[in-house]
């Protein structure tokens, strides 16, 4: 009888056109390619004479210099060191309920169905992983000749009752009569060796899914499909919280400013990578090819290949997290692929099924993580001194010192902290391309008021470098330039009117004036009202800013325009209030309107600053877009919070930055289930 293959409903013999593979000689090779068999025959034990075909290797696993012999006219193959079977099938049995029978297993394999496990003492010293040569008196699962050493053999005896038991490693259901050892706890030996080899058992218990060690054991953490968040985002799942709202999410490329913005066409849908098989009872890591089926920021949504239309086992995972890989990696790093166990299709060739999915497919591109990294270098860096506007006093401007950097957001302390108890507020957050932030000495520069230097601060304001041991003047190379704008003839003016962004309510566009130009198109804006009469609360804008808007832009593009004290909001009109206040408005032609199609619309969902209390990040939508401006809205929060913002602002991010970066995210109050 020849040899055959030991496969779940395989059996091929040399006749077939196949090449077999005897089960290697070293321990522990011979464990691994066991415990990937019994992954569809849990009851099955190998032997020294146990065979499998070539087609249970993937063929990253054959060496690629052929030898010229050949067998019943086929060349044979010749499998690499360390070569692994990991192509294995199992189709459902209504006769067996999957244990095997003669409906589901080939006439060759019948007599190893109730095979029982047995205790290996020892085996050959050789093993070269090349073809067997066939004899045809020779049996397919028989020992050697009497010129090779024997496999000892030591069969138990069933002195218990019979009853279920499942595998503590794999998970692999069974009887007593079945499982190994007198515990009845592993469902072979080499489940009993990986288990007690691992001291780490909370690991082991991690990779199969949180499996508890005994019943008696406090059960760990159970590990989902989405992959864990390595952000400070408090366990906010926005995968299910995608789902929950039936929002889309703004894509990287809408953010200049975000890492990967211009690498992110090569990132599509139906994108083919290489992911942690989570679906698999084995106790090493191992992997299989996804498709892209949903983008989501940094966030993407994958379907294992097999699943075809059944989307009930979809996971998410961050693209940025290292866990995703192109086609060819596990190749190149010798990893096993192996399909999903809860695949329910009929798929009897997994290399020709791969090959249909993969051909003409896109993939991630090799270098994405080297450009990743490349994105997220910043020029700050720690004790650099800039000058910043004063949140106290925002007509003013103050030197601070960076404190820390995180994903191109700043964290600035105040430099001029003398222990004084009217300004309380010691840090404060931006973005390092924001415009509330200045190289040292801006302000004199263009004329802007800035808080009296006292000690170190005396040579900044004099230009003179600072010598102090780990603080540097920033220099303006850091620092995003505004747009070139013309100060000649026909330029703003003061006392003309316009409308704005109030800095200190950012949702609401108000009626203010031109107090002051300075140089370089910098513009002192103030609202309308007592309040600034003296100038106390103008703030800074520059000409080309998103937050000055010409007269009437509120009424043409149906905005509520917050209006004066005294005057009402209904019967506001512009020419009227010119007219009182003898006042002209600033010509529509010196303000910032260009369009271009940003990629944003209503309903969309990002990561963005509280503005208003700019150290937090939080979960939010876009409400409204008008030409450059996007209204945004705070999730779980009322509407008086909402807030304009530039489609360029720095301060506005792709969905799963703060987990990329490791920045605290803010998720929406009272959330419940989606806060793991």
């Amino acid at each position: 009888m020849p040899y055959h293959c030991v496969a779940f409903g395989c059996g091929k013999t040399a006749e077939d056109g196949v090449s077999l593979f005897k089960f290697p000689k070293d321990p522990q090779e011979f464990y691994k390619w066991e415990k990937q068999v019994q992954r569809t025959r849990s009851q099955w034990v190998a032997t020294t004479s146990s065979h499998l075909c070539s087609d249970h290797f993937g063929k990253e696993y054959f060496e690629s210099k052929q030898p010229t012999v050949a067998v019943k006219a086929v060349s044979p193959l010749k499998l690499k060191p360390g070569a692994v079977p990991t192509v294995f099938i199992r189709p459902y049995c209504r006769s067996c309920d999957g244990a095997g029978c003669s409906d589901c297993l080939p006439a060759i394999q019948h007599r190893n169905i109730a095979a029982k496990t047995r205790d290996y003492d020892s085996f050959s010293e050789d093993d070269d992983m090349t073809p067997t040569e066939f004899n045809n008196d020779r049996g397919g699962d028989k020992q050697e000749n009497n010129n090779q050493k024997k496999v000892r053999l030591k069969p138990r005896t069933n002195t218990r009752e019979e009853k279920a038991v499942v595998c503590e490693l794999c998970g692999t259901t069974g009887t007593t009569s079945t499982f190994f050892s007198k515990s009845k706890r592993f469902c072979s030996q080499s489940c009993s060796r990986s288990y007690s080899s691992n001291s780490k058992k909370a690991s082991v218990l991690a990779r199969l899914q949180g499996r508890p060690p005994t019943k008696k054991a406090t059960v760990l953490n159970k590990v989902t499909k989405a992959l864990p968040s390595t952000g400070g985002d408090a366990g906010f799942e926005w995968g299910a919280y995608l789902d929950k709202e039936t929002s889309l999410a703004a894509s990287v490329s809408c953010f200049r400013h975000a890492p990967l913005c211009a690498q992110w066409d090569n990132i599509s849908v139906g994108m083919k990578v290489e992911v942690l098989n989570t679906n698999a009872v084995l106790p090493s890591k191992v992997y299989w090819i996804a498709t892209v089926i949903q983008l989501a920021g940094y966030k993407v949504l994958l379907r294992y290949e097999g699943f075809e239309h059944d989307s009930s086992r979809d996971f998410w995972c961050s693209i940025t997290s290292g866990e995703l890989n192109p086609i060819g990696w596990c190749a190149m790093t010798s990893k096993l692929l192996v399909p999903p166990q809860d695949v329910t299709q009929n798929i009897p060739d997994w290399k020709e099924y791969l090959m249909k999915k993969l051909v003409g497919g896109e993939t991630l591109p090799v270098d994405f993580y080297l450009k990743l990294a490349e994105s997220m270098k910043y020029g700050f860096k720690t004790g650099t001194r800039v000058e910043i506007v004063d949140p106290k006093h925002v007509r003013r401007t103050r030197v601070a010192i960076v404190d820390s950097v995180i994903g191109g957001r700043l964290r600035l302390r105040y430099a001029d902290q003398n222990g004084d108890t009217e300004n309380t507020i010691s840090d404060f957050w931006c973005h390092m391309w924001s415009p509330l932030l200045h190289p040292i000495g801006w302000s004199s520069m263009v004329g802007h008021p800035i808080k009296a230097a006292v000690n170190i601060l005396e040579a900044a304001t004099s230009g003179q470098p600072v010598s102090r041991k780990g603080i540097y003047d920033s220099t303006s190379a850091l620092f995003k330039k505004p747009r070139f704008v013309y100060m000649d003839e026909g330029f703003f003016e003061e006392g003309m009117k316009l409308e704005a962004i109030d800095p200190l309510n950012l949702g609401n566009i108000c009626v203010a004036t031109i107090h002051q130009v300075l140089l370089d198109g910098y513009l002192m804006v103030g609202i309308d009202g007592p309040i600034s009469d003296d100038s106390s609360d103008c703030f800074c804008y520059h000409a080309s800013s998103h937050a000055i808007l010409p007269v009437g832009f509120c009424e043409k593009n149906n905005i509520p325009l917050s209006v004066p004290p005294g005057y009402d909001s209904q019967s506001f009109t512009w020419a009227k209030y010119l007219e009182e206040t003898g006042a002209k408005a600033a010509p529509a032609r010196l303000f910032n309107t260009d369009y271009p199609c940003h990629g944003f619309s209503p309903n969309m969902k990002l990561e963005a600053v509280d503005l208003m209390e700019p150290r937090l990040v939080c979960v939010a939508t876009v409400k409204h877009c008008v030409g450059r401006l996007m209204l945004i809205h705070f999730d779980g929060w009322e509407d008086d919070f909402d807030q304009w913002v530039d489609y360029e602002s720095p301060e506005i991010y792709p969905i799963g930055w703060c987990e990329l970066t490791g920045y605290q995210l803010q998720p929406p109050p009272g959330l419940g289930k989606y806060q793991t």
